[in-house]
């Protein structure tokens, strides 16, 4: 994030800064050579067998990073994920982080990378922010072979009577592409299959990334793969891919990608890059696998989840942790003058201008936030990540609001100084781990009933009065209900902006409405998705996509990636 007048952008820092040998890391993190393999000079994977060999080996703190409703923009999350790992390690701390791996989609469309930004990123971010080690084309692989196996089958004489107007199934791409939304395929004659009409997803929404980062070992990923539904038989049964009997060959499709990888920051500091899913549309989280090896190898793990506590925290907390059966020592919860000051009706050409009115009005979501927080009975700290659009009244103004209701607050500046701008919010966050109660609780049983837990979560996170479904959603609950399925947690499909289902109502909306337009069994991840609102699971370009900045030299060097 652009928060200093320093002339470099994210692109020139990163690649003005000396990288230690991935061996290093890997010694000071006293791994051996059995548990790595080296990808280049400055990647390696993590072998799962660090888990096992290190299973008695008491866990590091989980210290997770959530944050306020984003603008488009985005507000320095991953910067200040990385800038607190950074942070602890001065602090002569062995931390880790663990973030999740950049989706194709978003980097070429608007975010133009997601590596964190200034002195707090993680490298070599031209490899991660494009192709890295390749785990994303394997699981748009695994998930357009099951694609195909299912065309298949239907073609050579579906003999599981699989009704092609129940496909669930939809293929991805890694990329935002609108025109693929809604296709026809199987056009051309009766040699090239049954035409229908089917969908794609961004490779990010797809189970099967959901699957692979929650999966504990290869064989509970051959467990979920075997249980994902991938449709709807003329009788209006489930059919799962244990039906179809490719799990075993789609588990070889992702025997290496299960594997999370290890980088680092600019400071040197270990990070564990693994898995994408969305927030907005998955459960927005980096892998299992490699939080459970973070926390073996680090004294505190410092990761994130996707956009706001509304969102990616509330899965962390619900479907993570619960899969994981691990407890979060403390929340960061990241808030910018900026955002605060559009959740308070400034617009966005005119954020640069100080309004301290606007910014008491906004702040009404960071408090949202907050409570969210509170009601999972967990400590925690604001990090406010400090732009320099701010003006001294702005940054006193949130200051003296957090101080004055009890909110431990950290004003950061890790964009222009890396660890150094973290270390009062590094203390802080030891602080409240060893000094405070944490009584984390969900906020839902898994044995309540479907629109027991959405109603928790839109009156509880959302602060919604209530939830209305369509007589799709209400035919689909009753369906779920027969199958069995009515016990698995619940992943909110939503926009990102809004507390609400709608964008359009930021700040604190009150008194509103949640709508359930449909839902998505995706048993193999082990949730039930709902879909509220307009939230599109394959997202468009913008009319100017930040590729248009983004060339290579004539030696090879990357330009253009923020």
């Amino acid at each position: 994030m652009g928060v200093t007048m320093n002339p470099k952008t994210d692109i020139e820092i990163a690649q003005h800064t000396k990288l230690v040998p991935i061996q290093k890391l890997i010694d000071d993190l006293d791994l051996l050579e059995d548990d790595v393999e080296l990808y280049g000079k400055y990647k390696a994977k993590l072998s799962l067998n660090t888990l096992e060999r290190l299973q008695d080996k008491k866990d590091g703190k989980i210290i997770l990073v959530t944050a306020i409703n984003p603008t488009p923009a985005g507000e320095g999350k991953s910067t200040v994920t990385v800038g607190l790992g950074q942070a602890f390690n001065l602090l002569n701390k062995k931390a880790i982080i663990a973030m999740r791996e950049p989706s194709l989609g978003p980097t070429m469309g608007m975010k133009g990378g997601a590596t964190g930004g200034g002195y707090s990123q993680v490298l070599p971010m031209e490899d991660i922010n494009l192709h890295f080690t390749g785990d994303i084309h394997a699981i748009t692989t695994a998930n357009n072979a099951l694609a195909a196996f299912i065309d298949n089958h239907i073609h050579q004489g579906n003999d599981l009577r699989i009704d092609p107007r129940r496909i669930l199934w939809k293929r991805v791409l890694d990329l935002n592409d609108r025109a693929l939304r809604n296709v026809t395929i199987g056009l051309g004659g009766v040699t090239n299959g049954m035409p229908r009409e089917d969908h794609f997803d961004i490779t990010v929404a797809s189970e099967i990334m959901a699957i692979l980062c929650l999966a504990k070992d290869i064989p509970d990923l051959r467990f979920r793969i075997a249980r994902i539904v991938v449709g709807y038989s003329f009788e209006k049964m489930p059919i799962s891919v244990a039906d179809l009997g490719y799990e075993g060959a789609l588990t070889l499709l992702l025997k290496d990608a299960i594997k999370p990888n290890l980088v680092q920051t600019m400071e040197h500091t270990p990070a564990i890059i693994h898995g994408g899913p969305f927030a907005n549309i998955a459960h927005g989280c980096n892998s299992l696998i490699a939080t459970k090896i973070a926390a073996k190898l680090g004294d505190y793990v410092v990761t994130e989840a996707g956009f706001g506590a509304d969102l990616g925290a509330e899965k962390f907390l619900h479907i993570k942790a619960r899969v994981g059966q691990f407890k979060p020592a403390a929340v960061v919860i990241v808030a910018t003058i900026r955002a605060l000051k559009m959740h308070g009706g400034v617009a966005k050409d005119e954020l640069t201008n100080e309004n301290v009115t606007a910014l008491g009005k906004g702040i009404e979501n960071l408090q949202k936030h907050i409570e969210t927080i509170k009601a999972f009975g967990l400590p925690y700290v604001v990090a406010i990540n400090k732009f320099v659009i701010d003006t001294e009244n702005e940054v006193l103004t949130l200051l003296t609001w957090c101080n004055e209701n009890d909110h431990p607050v950290s004003l950061t500046e890790v964009w222009e100084k890396g660890g150094k701008g973290g270390l009062q919010l590094a203390e802080m966050v030891i602080n409240i781990i060893d000094n405070s109660q944490n009584n984390f609780t969900p906020l839902y049983n898994t044995k309540d009933s479907i629109k027991e837990k959405i109603l928790e979560i839109a009156r509880t996170v959302y602060g919604a009065k209530s939830v209305d479904y369509t007589t799709k959603a209400e035919k689909q609950i009753k369906e779920f209900e027969k199958f069995g399925w009515s016990t698995f947690p619940i992943c909110m499909a939503k926009t990102q902006y809004s507390l609400s289902d709608s964008s359009q109502k930021l700040g604190r909306p009150r008194d509103f409405t949640v709508t359930i337009r449909e839902f998505k069994p995706s048993i193999g991840a082990g949730f039930i998705v709902a879909l509220t609102g307009e939230i599109m699971t394959m997202p468009g370009l913008p009319k100017k996509p930040a590729a248009l900045n983004m060339n290579v030299t004539d030696k090879g060097q990357a330009t253009g990636l923020y």
